[in-house]
């Protein structure tokens, strides 16, 4: 069993100031929005970057909560329902991590995306933006990527992504955003 000390002591050293794992609902992300708010009103952080960091946050749960998804043909359905989140400071630089599962369909798409999202300049992100609202191209989740792109043109930051094959349907897909 992991020691509690040790598992402290390095989200300590690694300066997370939230962390959690487990199901993603709706109450729950109102109140991490609702602790974040507090914490950073607490730091007295600077305008700019409390609103930066906030909606950042809005916009990676959002993504956790609308997009996890499910084989409903899977038993282990509880286990790829799970999710993680955590946001800590190292100096003057947020992170805020997550991590979910998809279906491992969804990988190659995504990872097109979110390189496609990677290689634009801010203007060609706000046009890109613009683009996909006018067009319509949304899924039947509802975003289109305005998430992701929002996500981009916030931080003023490259998409830090990764994805890991877990079995033959699902990959766990991390995501680390830095703000500053």
């Amino acid at each position: 069993m992991l020691d509690i000390y040790d598992f402290y002591d390095k989200m300590e050293r690694n300066k997370i100031m939230l962390s959690f794992k487990g199901d993603i609902t709706s109450e729950l992300l109102t109140s991490i929005l609702q602790i974040m708010e507090s914490k950073l009103d607490n730091m007295q952080e600077e305008p700019k970057i409390k609103k930066k960091v906030y909606n950042v946050l809005v916009e990676c749960l959002q993504n956790l909560y609308h997009h996890l998804d499910i084989d409903p043909s899977d038993e282990n359905q509880a286990r790829y329902k799970s999710a993680i989140f955590m946001i800590g400071k190292i100096g003057p630089e947020y992170s805020i991590i997550t991590g979910n599962y998809i279906l491992r369909e969804k990988v190659n798409p995504l990872k097109e995306k979110l390189t496609k999202i990677n290689v634009m300049s801010k203007d060609e992100l706000k046009e890109y933006y613009k683009e996909i609202l006018n067009e319509g191209e949304f899924s039947d989740k509802g975003g289109g990527g305005l998430g992701m792109i929002d996500i981009a043109r916030k931080s003023g930051q490259k998409l830090n992504f990764n994805f890991v094959e877990v079995d033959n349907r699902y990959s766990f897909f991390s995501l680390n955003i830095k703000i500053s």
